[in-house]
Protein backbone atom coordinates (compact mmCIF):
# COMPACT_ATOMS: atom_id res chain seq x y z
CA UNK A 1 0.00 0.00 0.00
CA UNK A 2 1.33 3.38 -0.92
CA UNK A 3 1.95 6.12 1.53
CA UNK A 4 0.34 9.51 1.82
CA UNK A 5 3.48 10.89 -0.09
CA UNK A 6 3.92 8.43 -2.62
CA UNK A 7 0.76 8.69 -3.94
CA UNK A 8 1.00 12.61 -4.43
CA UNK A 9 4.30 12.27 -5.83
CA UNK A 10 3.14 10.23 -8.23
CA UNK A 11 0.10 12.04 -9.15
CA UNK A 12 -0.10 13.88 -12.63
CA UNK A 13 -1.02 17.14 -11.64
CA UNK A 14 -1.60 20.14 -13.84
CA UNK A 15 0.72 23.68 -13.82
CA UNK A 16 -0.84 26.37 -11.11
CA UNK A 17 -1.73 28.52 -14.21
CA UNK A 18 -4.26 26.12 -15.77
CA UNK A 19 -5.72 25.90 -12.57
CA UNK A 20 -6.22 29.22 -11.86
CA UNK A 21 -7.61 29.48 -15.24
CA UNK A 22 -10.49 27.11 -15.23
CA UNK A 23 -11.36 28.53 -11.81
CA UNK A 24 -12.10 31.74 -13.60
CA UNK A 25 -9.16 34.15 -12.23
CA UNK A 26 -7.15 35.72 -15.10
CA UNK A 27 -3.07 36.45 -15.22
CA UNK A 28 -3.65 39.40 -13.67
CA UNK A 29 -5.36 37.86 -10.49
CA UNK A 30 -2.14 35.82 -9.47
CA UNK A 31 0.95 36.04 -8.50
CA UNK A 32 3.23 32.69 -9.06
CA UNK A 33 5.32 30.81 -6.57
CA UNK A 34 6.90 28.39 -8.68
CA UNK A 35 5.03 25.74 -10.70
CA UNK A 36 2.56 24.69 -9.14
CA UNK A 37 1.19 27.26 -6.21
CA UNK A 38 0.22 30.83 -6.53
CA UNK A 39 -1.41 34.23 -4.61
CA UNK A 40 -4.34 35.44 -5.16
CA UNK A 41 -4.80 39.12 -5.60
CA UNK A 42 -7.44 40.19 -2.25
CA UNK A 43 -9.26 42.11 -5.35
CA UNK A 44 -11.43 38.66 -6.36
CA UNK A 45 -13.53 38.83 -3.50
CA UNK A 46 -14.72 41.94 -4.23
CA UNK A 47 -16.43 40.81 -7.72
CA UNK A 48 -19.72 41.52 -8.47
CA UNK A 49 -21.04 37.97 -8.38
CA UNK A 50 -23.24 35.79 -6.63
CA UNK A 51 -21.51 34.11 -3.68
CA UNK A 52 -21.59 29.84 -3.61
CA UNK A 53 -23.04 27.74 -1.20
CA UNK A 54 -20.49 27.39 1.79
CA UNK A 55 -20.50 23.59 3.51
CA UNK A 56 -18.95 23.70 6.41
CA UNK A 57 -17.03 20.20 6.80
CA UNK A 58 -16.53 19.19 11.28
CA UNK A 59 -16.30 15.99 13.44
CA UNK A 60 -16.95 14.01 16.67
CA UNK A 61 -14.81 14.37 19.10
CA UNK A 62 -11.32 13.24 17.89
CA UNK A 63 -9.81 10.05 18.80
CA UNK A 64 -6.67 8.28 18.18
CA UNK A 65 -8.56 5.39 16.12
CA UNK A 66 -8.62 9.15 13.44
CA UNK A 67 -11.63 10.39 11.51
CA UNK A 68 -10.43 11.49 7.83
CA UNK A 69 -12.13 15.13 8.59
CA UNK A 70 -9.85 17.00 6.04
CA UNK A 71 -9.59 13.86 3.44
CA UNK A 72 -13.40 13.69 3.54
CA UNK A 73 -13.25 17.69 2.71
CA UNK A 74 -10.99 17.16 0.17
CA UNK A 75 -12.84 14.14 -1.15
CA UNK A 76 -16.06 16.03 -1.03
CA UNK A 77 -14.87 18.44 -3.01
CA UNK A 78 -13.93 16.40 -5.76
CA UNK A 79 -16.98 14.22 -5.43
CA UNK A 80 -18.81 17.10 -6.28
CA UNK A 81 -16.46 18.25 -9.39
CA UNK A 82 -17.26 14.50 -10.41
CA UNK A 83 -20.85 15.37 -10.59
CA UNK A 84 -20.41 18.35 -12.62
CA UNK A 85 -20.50 21.42 -9.96
CA UNK A 86 -17.81 24.23 -10.23
CA UNK A 87 -16.07 23.51 -6.95
CA UNK A 88 -13.88 25.08 -4.59
CA UNK A 89 -12.21 23.92 -1.10
CA UNK A 90 -10.96 26.05 1.09
CA UNK A 91 -8.21 24.61 3.85
CA UNK A 92 -5.98 25.61 6.68
CA UNK A 93 -2.05 25.53 6.20
CA UNK A 94 0.02 23.29 8.21
CA UNK A 95 1.78 24.13 11.11
CA UNK A 96 5.60 22.80 10.58
CA UNK A 97 5.30 21.90 14.75
CA UNK A 98 2.98 19.02 14.28
CA UNK A 99 4.39 17.92 10.74
CA UNK A 100 7.56 17.41 12.74
CA UNK A 101 6.16 16.36 15.90
CA UNK A 102 3.13 13.29 16.24
CA UNK A 103 0.14 14.80 14.28
CA UNK A 104 1.21 15.06 11.13
CA UNK A 105 0.14 17.23 7.75
CA UNK A 106 -3.32 18.59 6.99
CA UNK A 107 -3.16 17.92 3.55
CA UNK A 108 -5.71 15.07 3.15
CA UNK A 109 -4.58 11.37 2.83
CA UNK A 110 -4.76 8.61 -0.10
CA UNK A 111 -6.66 9.53 -2.71
CA UNK A 112 -7.70 13.02 -1.11
CA UNK A 113 -5.25 15.21 -0.77
CA UNK A 114 -3.93 18.60 -1.85
CA UNK A 115 -0.57 19.21 -3.70
CA UNK A 116 2.20 19.84 -3.96
CA UNK A 117 2.31 18.40 -0.17
CA UNK A 118 5.30 18.45 0.74
CA UNK A 119 5.21 22.45 0.15
CA UNK A 120 2.48 22.50 1.60
CA UNK A 121 3.25 20.29 4.81
CA UNK A 122 6.92 22.76 5.00
CA UNK A 123 7.39 25.71 4.22
CA UNK A 124 4.55 26.62 1.50
CA UNK A 125 4.75 30.41 0.40
CA UNK A 126 6.13 31.42 3.46
CA UNK A 127 2.95 32.83 5.15
CA UNK A 128 3.73 31.51 8.36
CA UNK A 129 7.47 32.42 8.71
CA UNK A 130 5.95 36.48 7.98
CA UNK A 131 3.25 35.94 10.65
CA UNK A 132 6.57 34.73 13.38
CA UNK A 133 8.41 37.50 11.93
CA UNK A 134 5.15 40.17 12.82
CA UNK A 135 4.94 38.76 15.86
CA UNK A 136 8.84 38.64 17.13
CA UNK A 137 9.31 42.37 15.91
CA UNK A 138 6.07 43.81 17.77
CA UNK A 139 7.98 41.74 20.98
CA UNK A 140 11.47 43.36 20.15
CA UNK A 141 9.79 46.40 19.79
CA UNK A 142 7.98 46.18 23.10
CA UNK A 143 11.21 45.30 24.78
CA UNK A 144 13.15 48.04 23.42
CA UNK A 145 10.43 50.66 24.18
CA UNK A 146 10.88 49.35 27.62
CA UNK A 147 15.04 49.46 27.40
CA UNK A 148 14.71 53.17 25.86
CA UNK A 149 13.16 54.84 28.86
CA UNK A 150 9.32 53.03 29.14
CA UNK A 151 7.26 56.57 27.95
CA UNK A 152 4.58 54.47 28.62
CA UNK A 153 5.11 53.15 31.98
CA UNK A 154 4.77 49.36 30.85
CA UNK A 155 5.08 47.16 34.41
CA UNK A 156 6.86 44.26 32.73
CA UNK A 157 5.32 42.10 35.11
CA UNK A 158 2.48 42.40 33.37
CA UNK A 159 4.08 41.97 29.42
CA UNK A 160 1.65 39.76 27.97
CA UNK A 161 3.23 39.46 24.78
CA UNK A 162 5.49 36.43 23.83
CA UNK A 163 7.68 35.74 21.04
CA UNK A 164 6.67 32.61 18.94
CA UNK A 165 8.52 29.97 16.95
CA UNK A 166 6.57 27.34 14.26
CA UNK A 167 8.08 24.50 16.24
CA UNK A 168 7.04 22.07 19.14
CA UNK A 169 9.76 23.05 21.66
CA UNK A 170 8.70 22.78 25.31
CA UNK A 171 11.94 24.08 26.14
CA UNK A 172 11.04 27.27 25.47
CA UNK A 173 7.49 27.20 27.60
CA UNK A 174 9.08 29.27 30.30
CA UNK A 175 12.66 31.39 30.03
CA UNK A 176 14.26 34.17 31.88
CA UNK A 177 15.54 36.68 29.44
CA UNK A 178 17.32 40.21 29.26
CA UNK A 179 19.95 38.47 30.84
CA UNK A 180 23.52 39.43 30.82
CA UNK A 181 22.85 43.32 32.40
CA UNK A 182 24.06 46.38 30.92
CA UNK A 183 22.84 47.06 27.34
CA UNK A 184 21.45 43.64 27.31
CA UNK A 185 17.96 44.38 27.88
CA UNK A 186 15.68 44.64 30.89
CA UNK A 187 15.45 41.09 32.26
CA UNK A 188 11.75 39.40 33.19
CA UNK A 189 10.15 35.91 33.06
CA UNK A 190 8.90 35.30 29.48
CA UNK A 191 7.96 32.07 27.24
CA UNK A 192 7.35 31.35 23.50
CA UNK A 193 4.25 30.30 22.14
CA UNK A 194 4.43 28.46 18.85
CA UNK A 195 3.64 30.61 15.84
CA UNK A 196 -0.16 28.95 14.83
CA UNK A 197 -0.98 30.13 18.76
CA UNK A 198 0.01 33.88 17.99
CA UNK A 199 -2.78 36.25 18.43
CA UNK A 200 -1.16 37.44 14.56
CA UNK A 201 -2.21 34.09 12.86
CA UNK A 202 -6.19 34.98 14.85
CA UNK A 203 -5.91 38.78 12.90
CA UNK A 204 -4.45 37.70 9.59
CA UNK A 205 -7.05 34.39 9.18
CA UNK A 206 -10.59 37.34 10.80
CA UNK A 207 -8.89 40.32 8.83
CA UNK A 208 -11.36 41.42 5.44
CA UNK A 209 -8.56 43.98 3.69
CA UNK A 210 -5.25 45.23 4.20
CA UNK A 211 -7.03 48.15 5.52
CA UNK A 212 -8.51 45.89 8.22
CA UNK A 213 -5.21 44.16 9.08
CA UNK A 214 -3.23 47.22 9.89
CA UNK A 215 -6.10 48.61 12.36
CA UNK A 216 -6.33 44.94 13.93
CA UNK A 217 -2.55 44.86 14.86
CA UNK A 218 -2.85 48.36 15.84
CA UNK A 219 -5.40 47.30 18.80
CA UNK A 220 -3.24 43.93 19.68
CA UNK A 221 -2.40 44.90 24.01
CA UNK A 222 0.54 43.59 24.28
CA UNK A 223 1.05 44.47 28.27
CA UNK A 224 -0.59 46.88 31.30
CA UNK A 225 0.97 49.64 32.71
CA UNK A 226 1.87 50.16 36.59
CA UNK A 227 -1.73 51.69 37.12
CA UNK A 228 -3.30 48.68 35.11
CA UNK A 229 -4.01 50.71 31.84
CA UNK A 230 -3.36 48.13 28.54
CA UNK A 231 -0.92 48.87 25.77
CA UNK A 232 -1.04 48.23 22.17
CA UNK A 233 1.41 47.64 19.18
CA UNK A 234 -0.71 51.12 17.97
CA UNK A 235 0.76 52.76 21.03
CA UNK A 236 4.37 51.29 20.14
CA UNK A 237 3.97 52.38 16.23
CA UNK A 238 4.66 48.85 15.78
CA UNK A 239 1.69 48.10 13.11
CA UNK A 240 2.64 49.90 10.11
CA UNK A 241 5.59 47.74 9.93
CA UNK A 242 4.12 44.69 10.61
CA UNK A 243 1.80 45.06 8.39
CA UNK A 244 4.78 45.33 5.88
CA UNK A 245 5.81 41.98 6.84
CA UNK A 246 2.71 40.50 6.21
CA UNK A 247 1.15 42.76 2.82
CA UNK A 248 1.97 39.17 1.14
CA UNK A 249 0.76 36.83 3.65
CA UNK A 250 -2.60 38.27 3.52
CA UNK A 251 -2.86 36.58 0.17
CA UNK A 252 -4.38 33.12 -0.43
CA UNK A 253 -2.38 30.24 -1.70
CA UNK A 254 -4.14 28.45 -4.67
CA UNK A 255 -3.03 24.72 -4.83
CA UNK A 256 -5.37 21.80 -6.43
CA UNK A 257 -6.52 18.56 -5.00
CA UNK A 258 -5.08 15.18 -6.86
CA UNK A 259 -7.78 15.62 -9.47
CA UNK A 260 -7.24 19.29 -10.21
CA UNK A 261 -10.15 21.09 -8.04
CA UNK A 262 -8.96 24.33 -7.09
CA UNK A 263 -8.15 24.70 -3.81
CA UNK A 264 -7.35 27.88 -1.08
CA UNK A 265 -5.07 26.91 1.82
CA UNK A 266 -5.00 30.19 3.58
CA UNK A 267 -3.85 30.93 7.60
CA UNK A 268 -4.34 27.84 10.79
CA UNK A 269 -5.20 29.51 13.89
CA UNK A 270 -5.20 26.52 16.54
CA UNK A 271 -8.75 25.37 17.07
CA UNK A 272 -8.78 24.67 20.89
CA UNK A 273 -6.94 27.94 21.78
CA UNK A 274 -7.97 30.43 18.91
CA UNK A 275 -10.78 29.92 16.09
CA UNK A 276 -9.66 26.95 14.05
CA UNK A 277 -10.33 28.11 10.45
CA UNK A 278 -8.68 28.97 7.80
CA UNK A 279 -8.72 33.08 6.63
CA UNK A 280 -12.28 35.01 5.85
CA UNK A 281 -10.54 36.40 2.88
CA UNK A 282 -9.74 32.91 1.42
CA UNK A 283 -13.23 31.92 2.23
CA UNK A 284 -14.73 34.80 0.76
CA UNK A 285 -12.56 34.41 -2.64
CA UNK A 286 -13.82 31.01 -3.06
CA UNK A 287 -17.14 31.87 -2.61
CA UNK A 288 -16.72 34.40 -5.58
CA UNK A 289 -15.03 31.73 -7.86
CA UNK A 290 -17.37 28.23 -6.96
CA UNK A 291 -20.92 27.50 -7.03
CA UNK A 292 -20.13 25.39 -3.91
CA UNK A 293 -16.90 26.23 -1.40
CA UNK A 294 -16.36 23.06 0.97
CA UNK A 295 -14.13 24.41 4.28
CA UNK A 296 -13.41 22.60 7.37
CA UNK A 297 -12.77 23.86 11.01
CA UNK A 298 -10.11 22.29 13.74
CA UNK A 299 -10.61 19.12 15.91
CA UNK A 300 -14.33 18.39 16.49
CA UNK A 301 -17.57 20.48 15.90
CA UNK A 302 -17.79 21.63 19.80
CA UNK A 303 -14.35 23.22 19.29
CA UNK A 304 -14.15 24.28 15.12
CA UNK A 305 -17.93 23.92 14.02
CA UNK A 306 -19.07 26.53 16.72
CA UNK A 307 -16.04 28.86 16.37
CA UNK A 308 -16.61 28.78 13.06
CA UNK A 309 -20.39 29.86 13.31
CA UNK A 310 -20.36 31.86 16.34
CA UNK A 311 -16.96 33.68 15.29
CA UNK A 312 -16.21 33.75 11.75
CA UNK A 313 -19.69 33.44 10.53
CA UNK A 314 -20.39 36.34 12.69
CA UNK A 315 -17.32 38.21 12.11
CA UNK A 316 -17.58 38.09 8.22
CA UNK A 317 -21.54 38.07 7.65
CA UNK A 318 -21.18 33.96 6.58
CA UNK A 319 -24.14 31.80 6.32
CA UNK A 320 -23.24 28.08 5.85
CA UNK A 321 -25.59 26.36 3.79
CA UNK A 322 -25.26 23.02 4.72
CA UNK A 323 -22.82 21.09 7.54
CA UNK A 324 -20.89 17.64 7.31
CA UNK A 325 -20.59 15.64 10.38
CA UNK A 326 -17.75 13.25 10.37
CA UNK A 327 -17.37 9.97 12.06
CA UNK A 328 -16.10 6.50 11.89
CA UNK A 329 -17.29 3.67 13.31
CA UNK A 330 -13.66 2.77 15.22
CA UNK A 331 -13.68 6.23 16.84
CA UNK A 332 -17.07 5.85 17.94
CA UNK A 333 -16.29 2.20 19.39
CA UNK A 334 -13.17 4.22 21.18
CA UNK A 335 -15.46 6.89 22.74
CA UNK A 336 -17.63 3.43 23.77
CA UNK A 337 -14.73 2.69 25.87
CA UNK A 338 -13.49 -0.01 23.48
CA UNK A 339 -9.31 -0.18 23.76
CA UNK A 340 -7.72 0.35 20.20
CA UNK A 341 -6.21 -2.99 19.56
CA UNK A 342 -10.01 -3.95 19.92
CA UNK A 343 -11.52 -1.75 17.05
CA UNK A 344 -11.15 -4.25 14.42
CA UNK A 345 -13.39 -6.40 15.67
CA UNK A 346 -17.28 -6.01 15.70
CA UNK A 347 -18.65 -4.98 18.94
CA UNK A 348 -22.27 -3.22 18.55
CA UNK A 349 -22.53 -2.75 22.36
CA UNK A 350 -19.57 -0.46 22.52
CA UNK A 351 -20.47 1.62 19.23
CA UNK A 352 -24.05 2.23 21.12
CA UNK A 353 -22.27 3.63 24.01
CA UNK A 354 -20.05 5.77 21.88
CA UNK A 355 -22.94 6.89 19.26
CA UNK A 356 -23.70 9.26 21.52
CA UNK A 357 -20.88 11.88 21.18
CA UNK A 358 -21.93 11.57 17.05
CA UNK A 359 -25.39 12.30 18.01
CA UNK A 360 -24.84 15.15 20.26
CA UNK A 361 -22.60 17.05 17.70
CA UNK A 362 -25.63 16.00 14.86
CA UNK A 363 -28.16 17.59 17.31
CA UNK A 364 -26.19 20.87 17.99
CA UNK A 365 -26.19 21.57 14.25
CA UNK A 366 -29.81 20.74 13.66
CA UNK A 367 -31.28 21.92 16.76
CA UNK A 368 -29.06 24.96 18.03
CA UNK A 369 -27.90 26.10 15.02
CA UNK A 370 -30.41 25.42 12.82
CA UNK A 371 -28.39 24.17 9.85
CA UNK A 372 -29.33 21.00 7.54
CA UNK A 373 -26.65 17.97 8.34
CA UNK A 374 -25.57 14.74 7.48
CA UNK A 375 -23.09 12.16 8.44
CA UNK A 376 -20.08 11.39 6.44
CA UNK A 377 -19.10 7.51 7.72
CA UNK A 378 -15.23 6.81 6.45
CA UNK A 379 -16.19 3.37 5.81
CA UNK A 380 -13.23 0.78 6.72
CA UNK A 381 -12.65 -2.34 5.62
CA UNK A 382 -12.99 -3.86 9.17
CA UNK A 383 -16.65 -2.69 9.35
CA UNK A 384 -19.43 -4.29 9.59
CA UNK A 385 -23.05 -4.05 8.36
CA UNK A 386 -24.28 -4.69 11.42
CA UNK A 387 -22.52 -1.59 12.88
CA UNK A 388 -23.02 0.81 9.69
CA UNK A 389 -26.96 -0.10 9.94
CA UNK A 390 -26.53 0.74 13.78
CA UNK A 391 -25.43 4.54 13.04
CA UNK A 392 -27.59 4.75 10.25
CA UNK A 393 -30.70 4.13 12.78
CA UNK A 394 -29.67 6.10 15.45
CA UNK A 395 -29.24 9.02 13.28
CA UNK A 396 -32.22 8.75 11.47
CA UNK A 397 -34.16 9.46 14.93
CA UNK A 398 -32.57 13.07 15.00
CA UNK A 399 -33.63 13.56 11.00
CA UNK A 400 -30.43 13.19 8.96
CA UNK A 401 -29.08 11.23 6.32
CA UNK A 402 -25.76 9.20 6.73
CA UNK A 403 -23.69 8.65 4.02
CA UNK A 404 -20.70 6.35 3.01
CA UNK A 405 -17.71 7.65 2.09
CA UNK A 406 -14.69 6.04 0.63
CA UNK A 407 -12.88 9.15 -0.89
CA UNK A 408 -9.61 7.90 1.29
CA UNK A 409 -9.30 4.78 -1.48
CA UNK A 410 -11.16 6.02 -4.34
CA UNK A 411 -11.03 10.17 -4.34
CA UNK A 412 -13.96 11.77 -5.94
CA UNK A 413 -15.64 8.56 -7.00
CA UNK A 414 -16.35 7.44 -3.21
CA UNK A 415 -17.35 11.15 -2.61
CA UNK A 416 -20.06 11.20 -5.04
CA UNK A 417 -22.98 9.82 -2.79
CA UNK A 418 -22.33 12.80 -0.43
CA UNK A 419 -21.87 14.83 -2.77
CA UNK A 420 -25.44 14.53 -4.13
CA UNK A 421 -27.07 14.60 -0.41
CA UNK A 422 -25.13 17.87 -0.03
CA UNK A 423 -26.24 19.36 -3.12
CA UNK A 424 -29.64 18.43 -1.70
CA UNK A 425 -29.15 20.07 1.85
CA UNK A 426 -28.20 23.18 0.02
CA UNK A 427 -31.60 23.21 -1.86
CA UNK A 428 -32.97 24.06 1.66
CA UNK A 429 -33.95 26.75 3.65
CA UNK A 430 -32.29 27.17 6.43
CA UNK A 431 -32.62 29.06 10.22
CA UNK A 432 -28.67 29.77 10.88
CA UNK A 433 -28.46 31.42 14.22
CA UNK A 434 -25.47 31.44 16.69
CA UNK A 435 -25.36 30.03 20.01
CA UNK A 436 -25.24 33.33 21.95
CA UNK A 437 -26.15 37.15 21.68
CA UNK A 438 -22.47 38.73 21.33
CA UNK A 439 -24.06 41.45 23.45
CA UNK A 440 -24.18 39.13 26.50
CA UNK A 441 -22.06 39.32 29.43
CA UNK A 442 -18.95 37.41 29.20
CA UNK A 443 -20.33 34.69 32.02
CA UNK A 444 -23.44 34.32 30.26
CA UNK A 445 -21.71 33.11 26.77
CA UNK A 446 -19.64 30.58 28.54
CA UNK A 447 -22.71 29.80 30.69
CA UNK A 448 -24.53 28.98 26.83
CA UNK A 449 -21.42 27.05 25.01
CA UNK A 450 -21.25 25.03 28.23
CA UNK A 451 -25.11 23.98 28.69
CA UNK A 452 -26.37 24.07 25.02
CA UNK A 453 -23.17 22.64 22.72
CA UNK A 454 -21.19 20.56 25.56
CA UNK A 455 -24.02 19.46 27.53
CA UNK A 456 -22.96 20.20 30.68
CA UNK A 457 -24.69 21.82 33.84
CA UNK A 458 -22.69 24.76 34.79
CA UNK A 459 -19.68 26.96 34.96
CA UNK A 460 -16.93 27.81 38.27
CA UNK A 461 -14.44 30.43 37.59
CA UNK A 462 -11.24 30.72 39.70
CA UNK A 463 -10.65 33.94 41.71
CA UNK A 464 -7.93 35.03 39.26
CA UNK A 465 -10.23 34.58 36.28
CA UNK A 466 -13.21 36.40 38.27
CA UNK A 467 -11.07 39.44 38.35
CA UNK A 468 -9.75 38.99 34.72
CA UNK A 469 -13.68 39.21 33.62
CA UNK A 470 -14.30 42.22 36.10
CA UNK A 471 -11.35 44.16 34.79
CA UNK A 472 -12.34 43.13 30.89
CA UNK A 473 -16.05 44.33 31.50
CA UNK A 474 -15.05 47.67 32.94
CA UNK A 475 -12.44 48.27 29.27
CA UNK A 476 -15.59 47.72 27.48
CA UNK A 477 -14.23 44.22 26.04
CA UNK A 478 -17.37 42.23 27.25
CA UNK A 479 -19.20 42.57 23.64
CA UNK A 480 -17.58 40.16 21.76
CA UNK A 481 -18.16 36.57 20.76
CA UNK A 482 -16.29 34.32 23.39
CA UNK A 483 -13.34 31.78 22.31
CA UNK A 484 -13.47 29.05 24.60
CA UNK A 485 -9.59 27.26 24.99
CA UNK A 486 -10.65 23.38 26.00
CA UNK A 487 -9.20 20.05 25.44
CA UNK A 488 -9.87 19.25 22.10
CA UNK A 489 -10.93 14.98 23.51
CA UNK A 490 -14.37 15.68 25.55
CA UNK A 491 -17.28 18.02 25.65
CA UNK A 492 -15.88 18.83 29.01
CA UNK A 493 -12.36 20.11 30.29
CA UNK A 494 -11.72 16.57 31.43
CA UNK A 495 -9.98 14.67 28.20
CA UNK A 496 -10.67 11.09 30.16
CA UNK A 497 -14.09 12.22 29.72
CA UNK A 498 -15.22 9.96 26.54
CA UNK A 499 -18.56 9.54 24.40
CA UNK A 500 -20.89 12.69 25.82
CA UNK A 501 -21.00 13.00 29.31
CA UNK A 502 -23.56 14.81 31.20
CA UNK A 503 -23.91 16.21 34.37
CA UNK A 504 -20.23 18.30 34.40
CA UNK A 505 -18.76 21.16 35.05
CA UNK A 506 -16.59 23.39 33.26
CA UNK A 507 -14.05 25.08 35.13
CA UNK A 508 -12.77 28.20 33.56
CA UNK A 509 -9.00 29.42 34.89
CA UNK A 510 -7.88 32.40 33.07
CA UNK A 511 -10.01 34.87 30.90
CA UNK A 512 -7.86 37.11 28.50
CA UNK A 513 -8.88 39.72 25.58
CA UNK A 514 -7.40 39.27 21.80
CA UNK A 515 -8.66 42.64 21.13
CA UNK A 516 -7.01 42.24 17.36
CA UNK A 517 -8.83 39.32 16.87
CA UNK A 518 -11.93 40.64 18.40
CA UNK A 519 -12.55 37.64 21.29
CA UNK A 520 -12.73 37.15 24.32
CA UNK A 521 -10.60 33.60 25.26
CA UNK A 522 -11.65 31.38 28.16
CA UNK A 523 -9.04 29.09 29.03
CA UNK A 524 -10.05 26.03 30.46
CA UNK A 525 -7.84 22.88 31.80
CA UNK A 526 -4.46 22.75 31.18
CA UNK A 527 -4.20 23.94 27.79
CA UNK A 528 -1.08 24.70 26.35
CA UNK A 529 0.19 27.15 23.72
CA UNK A 530 4.09 25.75 22.92
CA UNK A 531 3.26 21.78 22.39
CA UNK A 532 6.42 19.24 22.87
CA UNK A 533 7.68 16.98 20.93
CA UNK A 534 6.41 12.93 21.24
CA UNK A 535 9.19 10.38 22.14
CA UNK A 536 9.59 9.60 18.39
CA UNK A 537 8.90 12.39 16.69
CA UNK A 538 8.00 12.34 12.86
CA UNK A 539 11.15 14.46 11.87
CA UNK A 540 13.45 11.04 12.50
CA UNK A 541 11.55 9.79 9.65
CA UNK A 542 11.91 12.29 7.05
CA UNK A 543 14.72 12.79 4.65
CA UNK A 544 15.88 13.79 1.28
CA UNK A 545 17.23 11.62 -1.17
CA UNK A 546 19.99 12.21 -3.10
CA UNK A 547 18.07 13.52 -6.26
CA UNK A 548 16.67 16.48 -3.71
CA UNK A 549 12.99 14.10 -2.95
CA UNK A 550 11.69 13.96 0.35
CA UNK A 551 10.94 10.77 1.67
CA UNK A 552 9.05 9.94 4.60
CA UNK A 553 6.58 12.70 4.86
CA UNK A 554 3.50 10.19 5.80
Amino acid sequence: MKTDIEIAQAANISPIRDIALKAGLTEDEIEYYGKYKAKIDLSVMDRKVEDGKLILVTAITPTPAGEGKTTTTIGLADGLKKIGKKVVVALREPSLGPVFGIKGGAAGGGYAQIVPMEDINLHFTGDFHAIGAANNLLAAMLDNHIFQGNACNIDPSKITWKRCVDMNDRQLRYIEDGLGGGKNGVPRKDGYDITVASEIMAVLCLATSLGDLKARLSRIIVGYTYDDKPVTAGDLKAAGAMTALLKDALKPNLVQTLEGTPALVHGGPFANIAHGCNSVIATKTALKLGDYVVTEAGFGADLGAEKFLDIKCRAAGLTPAAVVVVATVRALKMHGGLPKTELAAEDLGALERGLPNLLRHVSNMKNVYHLPAVVAVNRFPTDTDAEIALVIEKCKKLGVNVVLSTVWAEGGKGGTALAEEIVRLCGEKNGFTYCYDEKLPIKEKILALTTKIYGGDGVEYTPEAEAQIERLEALGFDKTPVCMAKTQYSFSDDATKLGAPEHFTITVRNVKISAGAGFVVALTGNIMTMPGLPKVPAAENIDVDENGKIVGLF
